[in-house]
């Protein structure tokens, strides 16, 4: 792994189906970790689920958000082989209750099948895992998880989810210590700032997503150095039935996030005196 004193702007590939992409010296990351699509061909072999259907529940172009981060770690791999946002036990989707009622299988996995799609849990925490400690040696670190979730589930052209439900971006930190308060009230506060289209984000906290995994593995591996705030973007960037993206609505998002680097770096300094 390369060490943050050492490598600066770079592509550091770390096993694929995922790379750190950027200023590696950078003590905040943003990751994609549900924007993939592609899948092993023995995997796809096995799958009843079709692909428009696996498209909506992905988070297609969260990392083209997460890309105007200085450092950011998009995944290609689909969260239906592999989801790496649930702990090991739970990353290969068994049964629809694992899946919000879709049946992913046409025939059910073996036992080696799954344990190939879990060694790319295993090696992306390991990865994860080294590069961060090389990060949380010289200081705080935080990581911007990058989600996006849909809110016209019933149907296409159906109506959407409640707006007070259902924020336009979802701050989640269910795992998250006191300690981190600075930060995510940088967050949110450059987030609800006036954007390019001078319109201010709905953003708000723990309404519907709390943050899953990889949040609470770095809050338990670092609590003293690793701050992880879950980030959902409301997929009214797209259609999430047609595919159809919204590529301006797409880069206002990842604007904003860029934006609000300098604070939360800030208000990590804050945090680390």
């Amino acid at each position: 792994m390369c060490s943050r004193a050492t490598t600066t702007h770079a592509v550091h590939r770390l096993s694929e189906p995922y790379a750190l992409v950027g200023d590696l010296t950078s003590n905040l990351i943003a990751t994609a970790i549900h924007a993939g699509h592609e899948v092993r061909p023995e995997i796809a072999a096995l799958f009843r689920i079709d692909e428009a259907a696996r498209l909506r529940e992905e988070d297609p172009f969260t990392d083209r958000i997460a890309a105007r981060v200085d450092l950011h770690l998009p995944v290609s791999r689909s969260r239906f082989e592999v989801d790496l946002n649930r702990d090991r036990d739970h990353g290969v989707y068994r049964t629809p209750d694992d899946s919000w009622g879709l049946e992913v299988w046409r025939d059910k996995p073996s036992a080696d099948a799954i344990e190939g799609s879990l060694a790319t849990h295993d090696a992306f925490y390991a990865d994860l895992g080294r590069h961060l400690d090389d990060l949380a040696a010289v200081g705080p670190f935080v990581i911007f998880d990058v989600h996006s979730y849909n809110h016209r589930r019933g149907a296409e052209g159906g109506p959407t989810a409640p707006p007070d439900e259902n924020p336009e971006v979802n701050i989640g930190t269910g795992s998250m210590g006191p300690r981190w308060r600075p930060v995510v009230e940088a967050l949110i506060a450059s987030l609800r700032g006036p954007q390019a289209d001078s319109r201010s984000l709905d953003v708000r906290e723990n309404v519907r997503f709390q943050g899953g995994h990889l949040a609470r593995w770095v809050h338990q591996r670092y609590p003293d150095t690793g701050c992880a705030v879950a980030i959902e973007f409301k997929k009214t960037f797209m259609d999430e039935w047609t595919g159809t993206v919204d590529f301006e609505h797409v880069d206002a998002l990842a604007d904003a996030l860029r934006a609000a680097q300098e604070p939360v770096r800030a208000s990590l300094k804050r945090v680390a005196s």
